[in-house]
């Protein structure tokens, strides 16, 4: 019997074929008599598997060589903080662009480490698209900019990077790896890995060199980002199954082709939800459609009193974790990299009778 289709926007979905070699490897890591939950981080086996994720998702996004790929705690939540703490650099404001709640939890953080320019918000017009950039008021002084190019809640995303004379640094928690990006725009990305890349716990933080080593005053060390690259990502003990997960999906993206072909199912996914929903005249989207996310589809039915009977029917249909975020209600779809086709066409089916039975 098939797994049903899981469109939790996180901890989500995880290839199969990920899943199938962590259980053949479980209690026996390729004849090392360890699992890899047991092995020292320190000890040749598993400093392998590290070295081989790096390099591998350092092939995957095309890293540039002055940029270091560090593998470290806390999810991306941790780096609210540890972004104003590191590239802050002896100033004291940073320009941040508020298109929903990360974006919202990111500023908030940051105003406690310094003066923080909100360059523009679409709070006013409930998250539903992306100010316009000629509409962007930024602090010469600032010494960054932050986004958010995807907003998991809301569904909102930038698909262009924004062009700033300060470090970039972003937010890249439900899209890094779902598409190939030009990584040297940015002074810092960095992303939760529970979307597209392994297991919650693990966050990936992708720097520029030239960056790191000036934090601010008091910075845990934790949270400095040059500890964490003079020591490889093992100041302390890193989560080490999160990392070995991750590397094995990192393999399976290069097994699937790449990016660029990663990127392409996505789009298609993506399209096809869309299309279900603006064609329906049943089900409506709410965001704009030229910042609509690839990643992350809300959508809401025409009565609020149907969504408990399609979201049982669902799971009866093996749709699974359909329900909006509790802040927004409706549903949301999150199609990450492991979602295949047919879980959309699925999906998009089942929308489809649910209506006609319904409508």
């Amino acid at each position: 019997m098939p797994r049903p289709y899981n469109f939790s926007a996180g901890p989500a979905m995880l290839p199969e074929a990920v899943l199938e070699q962590a259980k053949a490897e479980m209690l026996d890591w390729r004849g090392s008599g360890m699992s890899v939950m047991e092995m020292s981080h320190r000890g040749k086996e598993y400093v392998s598997i590290a070295e081989q994720a790096e390099a591998d998702l350092r092939e995957l996004l095309a890293i540039p060589t002055n940029y270091k790929a560090l593998f470290l705690q806390g999810g991306a939540s941790s780096q609210f903080a540890a972004v104003p703490m590191n590239l802050l650099r002896g100033k004291t404001k940073a320009d941040y662009l508020n298109t929903g709640m990360w974006s919202k939890k990111a500023i908030a953080e940051a105003k406690k480490f310094c003066q923080v320019n909100v360059v523009a918000s679409s709070e006013s017009v409930n998250f539903t698209t992306v100010p316009a950039r000629e509409t962007w008021k930024c602090d010469a002084d600032a010494a960054y900019l932050h986004y958010t190019p995807n907003e998991t809640i809301g569904g909102v995303e930038l698909h262009t990077v924004p062009e700033v004379g300060v470090p970039l640094a972003a937010d890249f928690s439900s899209t890094l790896l779902s598409r190939p990006i030009d990584v040297s725009p940015f002074g810092i990305l960095y992303a939760g890995a529970q979307k597209n890349i392994g297991p919650a716990g693990l966050s990936i933080v992708i720097v520029r060199e030239d960056l790191l080593g000036q934090t601010v005053a008091g910075t845990p060390t934790m949270l400095d980002y040059a500890v964490m690259a003079k020591e490889g990502s093992m100041y302390n003990t890193p989560p080490t199954y999160a990392w070995y997960i991750a590397g094995l999906v990192f393999q399976w993206m290069k097994a699937q082709g790449g990016l660029a072909v990663i990127g392409e199912r996505n789009r298609a996914k993506a399209e096809l939800l869309y299309q279900t929903i603006d064609q329906s005249g049943f089900y409506k989207n709410p965001v704009d459609p030229a910042y609509r996310s690839w990643m992350n589809v809300p959508f809401t039915l025409p009565d609020a009193a149907l969504d408990k009977a399609f979201l049982a029917e669902a799971k009866s249909a093996g749709l699974l974790t359909l329900a909006g975020h509790r802040s927004v209600g409706g549903m949301r779809a999150s199609l990450y990299n492991a979602m295949p086709l047919a879980g959309v066409q699925a999906l998009v089916n089942f929308m489809a009778d649910f209506q006609k039975r319904r409508g």
